[in-house]
Order: C-alpha cells, then structure tokens, then sequence
C-alpha cells in the first residue's frame, strides 16, 4: 500500500494550552473520524492515520497547523480528496483551510488542467503581451441583445468574450440559441478586423445538465466554456475536462462560503481540478481582497507545484481602463484582464465601441518593465 502523504496546512485559532487535543482532533476527523482509543484494527491505526508535522503561531490565540494525511484515505476520488482536505472539520469555525500540497501520483489522478496560458494564447493568436476580456450582461436580455453586445465588443478587438457567470438556461435568453448567435456574432466580426474572439459560454445546473451543456457548446463550434465550479461542484471539473477537452474558464462564485484561503481555493484546487484561467476579485475593486493576496494568487496560478501546467490569472471586479498601466505592472503580461461594468456603462453601441477600443489600445500599447 502507498505510503505517500499529502500535506495540509491550517489555521486554528483558541488558546494554547488548548492546540495538541485539537490538532489530534483535527487530524482523526478528517480520516477515521474516532478518537485512538476506539481504533483496534492495526491496518487502520498503521495506513489511514496521519500525523502533525509542524506547528507556529501566527498571532494571539492562532496557529498554523501543518498535517500529513494518508494519500490513500483519498481513494484517488476528487470528492473524497476535498472530504479529506477539509471535510467535518470545515464545520468547525475556529479552523481554516490555508494550503494544500498533493503527491505527484494524485495530481496525476486528478488530471489537472489541460491547456493553461500556452493553450488559451494559441487559441487567441496572442502572445508577448496580456490578453483582454469582457463580460455579456446584464441577466435579462434577450439573445439578439446579447448577440449584438457580442459582436460589439468583438469588434473592438477583445480577445475573450465570455457570459456574464448569471447567464442560465433562462425562458428569455435559452442556452443554446445564445451560444449559436454569440458564435456568429464573433465569426462576423472577425469578417471586418481580422480576430476573432473567443466566445466562452457559461455552464449552469446539476452536474448532467452541465455535461449536456458543454456537449451542446462543443458541437456548435465553441473552444471553450466558463463554469462555477463551487456552484456546480469542484468535482465535476475532472469530468467536465475528460468529457469535453476544451479550455475552462473557472468563476469564484459561492467561494468565498468555505473557510478556505483564496490561495488554497482559487490558486491551487481549481487548477488541480482542472481550470485553465481562473478568475479572482482584483485588489481595490469592490471585492475584499488585499494586494498581497492577489500577487500571490497569480503566482500560484502561474508557478503550480506538483508538475501542473501554469494557468492563467484574471483578475477582475471593478478593473477600468484608466487602470490598465498600473494593474499590467502589478501582474505583468501572463494575465487577462476582464473589465465589464466601466464599458458596459456606455450608453449606446457607438460609444461601448469606443470604450472597449481603449481598453484593448491601452492593454496592446503597454511597455513590460524588463
């Protein structure tokens, strides 16, 4: 059997004299869920019990807590992966998820992403500088709507266009006559500059309906999707990659509902799983994230342990084009920058052209310190 362990960092806050029962808590919880005493089988007490490697403390009355968890009590699953990760004790508030190191053997088992920042900038034709996107919205317009939103900002250059992550399978604006206009939409402009967009479709629903989705997308010529991945499961990123092979776009959705640090969720569990591009909430938008944070994220992203591909950072949530300079030194060329309301603000066509122009010259002019 494996001897191979994963390594799983936490914050735990109440007193010290408290810290040794609640680590030896901690660790039985995620596994065996009972106390030693109670654990009379040798092969369970000898494989599937892990142990504290390191502890420090990072503040008054908080500890970071670093754990060695059998590989094998994973069963090589994704769900079971997360139930051993941060399982029962995610119920517990005074424990946080802070990082996560796997063994090469079950990164290989999950799979990881597929095509990272190589793949989407061969899909984009872009290389030697950062990439543009913005969003189709607002929830509530029809398909020619959106479609014309569409063409719109695939004319002013863009390189990804993606639904807006509240666009569904609506009554008034269903899935797959959005995706089939949207994808003319980019086809006809690209008739008139040259470039085509790529058009990502949102993927929303239980996990069938998220298959079937994609299935649909494929088959009508789109090269990649967007998905949710903590609104329709993490572990349906395996699946969803295996089953389609196009590029993910992952949206931090409903993730900010665990107590699990931006780095460890968006950083390293969405590309282990299988995002290409993940988004996140830019530092001084309207999101909470602080810049350290954000530099991590990208770093992460970009730089994976475990013999992952690098994916692409997207920061996003208030960015405008004014910004551009500053947000590209920060973050530097392996990024896509996704602005949405400051061009959706315009108040007609002529001037969402104008605006979304801007943003694409500002973007394609910048000069990367050396």
């Amino acid at each position: 059997m494996s001897t191979e362990t994963l390594e799983i960092v936490y914050r735990v806050r109440g007193p010290a004299s408290t810290l040794p029962a609640r680590l030896e808590a901690l660790l039985l919880e995620q596994t065996v869920e009972l106390p030693r005493s109670a654990l009379h089988a040798a092969f369970v007490r000898d494989h599937l019990v892990g142990r504290v490697l390191a502890t420090e403390q990072a503040g008054t009355d908080d500890f970071r807590a670093t754990l060695a968890q059998p590989a094998a009590a994973t069963a090589g699953d994704p769900a079971q992966l997360l139930n051993v990760l941060f399982g029962n004790s995610s119920l517990q508030p005074d424990v946080q998820l802070e990082d996560v190191r796997l063994p090469p053997s079950l990164v290989r088992r999950l799979g990881g992403l597929r095509h990272g920042i190589a793949g989407l900038r061969q899909l984009t034709g872009v290389a030697g500088r950062a990439l543009t996107a913005s969003a189709l919205k607002p929830m509530g317009l029809s398909v020619p709507e959106l479609a014309g939103l569409c063409r719109t900002l695939a004319l002013a250059g863009l390189d990804v266009i993606k639904d807006d992550h509240g666009l569904a399978d609506h009554p008034f604006c269903p899935f797959g006559e959005r995706v089939r206009a949207c994808l003319a939409a980019t086809a006809e402009a690209a008739q008139t500059t040259g470039h085509r967009a790529l058009y990502m479709p949102n993927l929303i629903g239980t996990p069938m309906t998220v298959l079937e989705q994609a299935r649909q997308a494929r088959d009508l010529g789109a090269q990649a999707v967007m998905v949710s991945p903590m609104l329709t499961g993490l572990p349906l990123l395996p699946d969803l990659v295996r089953e389609t092979g196009l590029p993910v776009l992952a949206h931090p959705a409903f993730g900010g509902a665990q107590r699990i640090a931006p780095i460890a969720l968006l950083g390293k569990l969405f590309p282990l799983f299988g995002a290409d591009a993940v988004i996140y909430p830019n530092h001084g938008g309207r999101f909470s994230y602080s810049a350290g944070v954000c530099a991590g994220l990208a770093q992460t992203l970009r730089n994976p342990d475990g013999g992952t591909r690098p994916a692409l950072p997207v920061p996003a949530g208030g960015l405008k084009t004014a910004n551009v300079p500053e947000v590209l030194a920060f973050y530097g060329r392996d990024t896509l920058l996704l602005i949405g309301g400051s061009l959706l603000e315009a108040p007609d066509a002529p001037a969402l052209l104008a605006r979304s122009r801007q943003f694409v010259a500002a973007v394609q002019s910048f000069s990367y310190p050396a």
